[in-house]
Order: structure tokens, then C-alpha cells, then sequence
């Protein structure tokens, strides 16, 4: 049975009747969204690589067991369990995520979009560059909603409930993100093309 064209609840279902591609159909649909949100917290190939493979290990262990609720997308309830890995991380390691690309690794690289020419290029990677270091210096509960809402593409229902605050706050935190990030460039008289 070709299982590219199910979604994710019948993809759900095949692989608890048995279907194992189904599951790598799965994984592979969302495991670049599921990752680099993840990279984006915790800045470190190999602990995003372990924390990656434990969400991986607690959705199968809980789609097993008959404990996976469908009332939800299954991406969103993949992001929750990734975020509260990566909240407990922080916790025990009592770190702050910040968000900033590496040589190895860039999110703006993943948001490429083909067809500029060099100059265009340049232009957007500067104000990435530019976008990356204000989104790096907003308090980190202003910095989450921003991660989550652009990198994550999440909605602020999405993020409300992840973040266990209600959707106002969730609101309010990006729109102070916003008006800080507007200071900082006023400030710093950055300019954003």
C-alpha cells in the first residue's frame, strides 16, 4: 500500500496495524519542522540530534500504548513533546535558548528562496543576519514566541498552548517583541531592506 498520499491520522493507523513505512512517512513529513525547531532552543547538532530521537521514542511508545489523542494534528503534538524536551533540558541544565545560526547550520538557509540573483541574495542574508542578532537579544519569553511563531510556523493558539500561557499573553509577548526590535534598530540605526 503507497502511503504518501495518507495523512498523518491513516499513516498513524497503518503503522499501529503493522505498517512500518508508514511511520517513516511520517518522520520524514515532519522531521525538518520538528528539528530545527528543536536546533533552534538548544544551538547544539548533538543535543538537538538526542532530543530529536526522544521525541521520536516517546511518539511511538504513546501511539503503542493507545494513548495518542486524535483530537489534535499530529505535528503539533510532535512540536509539544520536542518543546517540553527542550524546556526540561534548560531546566536541568538552567540555560536560557538563544537563537543564532552556525557555521554548520543556518534556519535562514532552510527559508531559501530560489530564483534571486547574487545581489538579492546578499540583501536577504544581511537581513537575516540583521533580523537574527534583534531576535537574539529580546528576553527569552519574547524570543520563544518569535521562534514559534515564525521558525515553527506555529499559530498563537499553537503557541499558547505549548508555552501553557493564555493566547493573550502569547499575543502580548510577540507584540512587545515587536516594539523591542523596533527600539533596537532605532537605537542601533539598523536599517532592514
Amino acid at each position: 500500500m503507497p502511503v504518501k498520499p495518507l495523512n498523518d491520522q491513516q499513516l498513524i493507523q497503518a503503522y499501529l496495524e503493522g505498517n512500518e513505512r508508514a511511520f517513516e512517512e511520517l518522520l520524514q513529513r515532519h522531521k525538518q519542522k520538528i528539528y530545527t525547531s528543536i536546533y533552534l532552543f538548544v544551538k547544539d547538532h548533538s543535543l538537538a540530534e538526542d532530543i530529536f530521537q526522544e521525541v521520536f521514542i516517546k511518539i511511538i511508545d504513546t501511539l503503542r500504548q493507545g494513548k495518542y489523542n486524535h483530537e489534535g494534528k499530529f505535528v503539533q503534538w510532535a512540536m509539544r513533546i520536542a518543546y517540553n524536551l527542550c524546556v526540561d533540558y534548560f531546566r536541568r541544565s538552567k540555560r536560557r535558548p538563544q537563537v543564532h545560526g552556525s557555521d554548520e547550520f543556518d534556519i535562514f538557509e532552510v527559508l531559501r528562496v530560489d530564483g534571486d540573483n547574487v545581489e538579492e541574495r546578499m540583501i536577504k542574508e544581511q537581513t537575516y543576519d540583521r533580523v537574527r542578532q534583534l531576535v537574539d537579544m529580546l528576553p527569552p519569553e519574547q524570543r520563544e514566541v518569535v521562534i514559534l511563531r515564525h521558525y515553527a510556523d506555529m499559530s498563537f493558539k499553537e503557541i499558547a498552548q505549548l508555552t501553557r500561557v493564555s493566547i493573550n499573553t502569547a499575543l502580548g509577548r510577540m507584540r512587545y517583541a515587536l516594539i523591542n526590535m523596533r527600539k533596537m534598530i532605532a537605537q542601533k540605526q539598523v536599517q532592514l531592506s
